[in-house]
């Protein structure tokens, strides 16, 4: 890389903490070798009572960007000129792009998933899809949906303390799209998941169940559930292939693993970043096979 450094090189980054295993300086580099592209990617540890100073960095040494990882994405929000839908709708945000001193906030997760299905042949516009969670993957993954035309989306989460939030969520995607039809129920009603996965299209779990130690977990807790032409998506990407996955390719559903939800958010990030395509299939075979 030093080979390509000069005097112009533009900076990109990630903050977060922990990021010493983060795969995206990795990921974004070589593209930019590959691409020809005059920047450079780093990541930094930066807790939450640190995020202001690390915003003003940006704006100081004239970054074009930075993506942004936990436990940051919230209060990131706070220190943006302007948001993007959906990180409006969220409340978080992922990547800053950095123009000419105005930052920008984004939420990439929920594009990183759309995009996913769609290069595996599948759209999300006038589907009824269920979503599995109530956390930051799971709210990106509702709202980006609802953006992008799907009819219905049933939300199951745990009826515990932060329940409230993904009631709260569900009715600012009703306020912002009121077309689309938003449920939320318990995720322990297994009779209510049957009828609701019945009638849908597309089943994602957006939940932590199914990597370890949950490896050997899955949210739907009866196989009768699946049916032929359902697309049965999971967010988890380690495994490749879970437990959930495994037995729905078994009833003969479509199933996408989590790896391209990873890949493809990332890919939004970079064409925001430089306004050009991120090479998807060689960083899926160099970084992911």
């Amino acid at each position: 890389m030093e080979k390509r450094i000069s005097g112009k090189t533009g900076l990109l980054g990630l903050i977060g903490s922990p990021v010493g295993h983060s795969g995206s300086p990795a990921m974004y580099n070589y593209c930019f070798e590959k691409l020809g592209l005059d920047y450079a990617y780093l990541a930094f540890d930066i807790k939450v009572d640190e995020v202001e100073k690390a915003i003003e960095a940006i704006k100081t040494f004239r970054m074009r960007g930075c993506n942004v990882t936990m436990p940051c994405k919230n209060e990131t929000v706070k220190y943006m000129d302007e948001l993007s839908p959906a990180a409006r709708i969220i409340g978080a945000v992922n990547t800053i792009v950095n123009e000419d001193g105005r930052l920008i906030g984004h939420i990439t997760d929920g594009k990183g998933f759309v995009d996913n299905l769609r290069d595996h042949g599948v759209e999300i516009a006038g589907k009824k899809i269920i979503v599995c969670g109530g956390g930051g993957a799971a709210a990106a993954i509702q709202v980006q949906c609802a953006l992008e035309g799907a009819r219905e989306i049933s939300v199951f989460n745990i009826k515990d303390a932060f329940f409230e939030r993904t009631l709260q969520l569900a009715e600012k995607i009703r306020q912002e799209k009121p077309e689309c039809i938003v449920n939320v129920y318990d995720i322990a009603d297994i009779e209510k998941m049957r009828e609701e996965i019945a009638s849908s299209d597309i089943l994602a779990n957006a939940t932590i169940v199914g990597m370890k130690p949950m490896d050997n977990e899955s949210v739907v807790k009866d196989v009768t559930m699946y049916h032929p032409g359902l697309v049965v998506v999971d967010a988890v990407y380690n495994p490749k292939e879970t437990k959930m996955l495994r037995e729905a390719k078994a009833a003969g559903c479509t199933c996408i693993d989590g790896q391209g939800m990873l890949v493809w958010q990332g890919a939004e990030a970079f064409k925001l970043y430089t306004g050009q395509e991120m090479p998807v299939q060689e960083v899926k075979e160099l970084f992911f096979s």
